[in-house]
């Protein structure tokens, strides 16, 4: 009989504090045989066999025998681009009786993957922000779980885009009527997909316009990069740029400012995004403004459609435009001596 002397029924707690090791662990060696170590393995079997402890039958698993909850996985928590995407995501999932369970994947594409398996089995649907998975991983994850992808469109899932090609295009055109005449992309993470997209709508925007354009990077999407990427923009003798995002723009500010280089008088700062704060720069941040919060209600509009038995076509893409917002932070190209 499955009992503990003086206490009757074996509990998975008792099992755990005879092996020495979480009652989590031994849940998990019960459930996924295989996944845990030997040894863990070995001691938990042990304490099973000797407290004679039978788990509890259970109905089999399905899609309707998971909690109400959809995973939004985002590169970094602190970065405040995804605050409106956290932000949309959990009212849109909240007025449908979701709960959202949120994971920091930090900028690895190893952490995501690691994270999509644990979430996988808890979760009945996923949103992937600017997943750094490789495309074969992307497409093998959307085959076990619905999912949407945010700013991701290689991999054959359903996507949501937030659409650079209009504000950069503005940029351009704003950056021209300024004389300027070569124009650096400050370049975001090498796996980043959206940065490998605004690179190539940036070349295309240089040779419409004439425009000498130079790339520079990779930079991790952060303040503290930003140094690095004004000290090459300084020497790629460009007089202005547009950086892959308005965190790398404000840490460029900082340096520039260190360095007793004026903007927008002797360089010219264009970020990406328009985060919480591009405002209160010193200057005040000129940028392409995405409507982040939309994309976040669509992408979640388009995976509660699925998951309540609505079609949802495989290559479903859902593009959202961005436009240029103009500050204090670009002006005219200096005079050449």
């Amino acid at each position: 009989m499955d009992s503990v002397p003086g206490r009757g029924r074996a509990t998975l707690r008792d099992v755990a504090r005879a092996a020495g090791v979480a009652t989590s662990t031994v849940s998990r060696v019960l459930s996924e045989p295989g996944r845990i170590s030997p040894a863990t393995t070995a001691a938990v079997q042990r304490a099973v066999q000797e407290l004679g402890y039978e788990a509890r039958q259970r109905t089999p698993a399905g899609p309707d025998a998971k909690p109400r909850a959809v995973a939004l996985l985002v590169p970094d928590i602190t970065n405040p681009f995804y605050f409106d995407i956290i932000h949309g995501t959990q009212e849109q999932l909240k007025a449908a009786g979701y709960t959202q369970l949120l994971v920091d994947t930090e900028e690895s594409a190893d952490v995501e993957e690691s994270a999509l398996e644990s979430v996988i089995p808890s979760a009945r649907g996923v949103i992937l922000a600017a997943s750094r998975l490789s495309t074969g991983a992307l497409a093998g994850a959307a085959g076990r779980v619905p999912l949407v992808a945010l700013n991701r469109n290689d991999a054959g899932v359903p996507a949501v885009l937030i659409d650079p090609g209009y504000g950069i295009h503005q940029a351009f055109q704003h950056l021209v009527s300024l004389d300027h005449s070569r124009i650096a992309f400050i370049s975001g993470p090498a796996q980043s997909w959206s940065s490998q997209w605004r690179w190539q709508v940036f070349e295309e925007a240089a040779r419409e316009n004439g425009v000498d354009a130079a790339r520079l990077g990779p930079y991790s999407p952060k303040q503290t990069s930003g140094a690095a990427a004004a000290d090459a923009l300084l020497t790629s003798k460009a007089s202005a740029c547009i950086a892959f995002n308005d965190l790398l723009a404000i840490g460029m500010l900082r340096r520039l400012r260190t360095r007793g280089i004026k903007v927008p008088q002797d360089v010219s700062i264009i970020g990406c995004d328009d985060i919480f704060g591009a405002d209160f720069c010193n200057p005040p941040l000129t940028t392409i403004t995405a409507p982040v919060e939309q994309a976040a209600r669509v992408a979640t509009s388009m995976l509660l459609n699925r998951l309540g038995g609505g079609p949802l076509a495989a290559r479903q893409v859902s593009q959202l435009p961005t436009h240029l917002t103009v500050r204090e932070s670009t002006g005219p190209a200096p005079l050449r001596r």
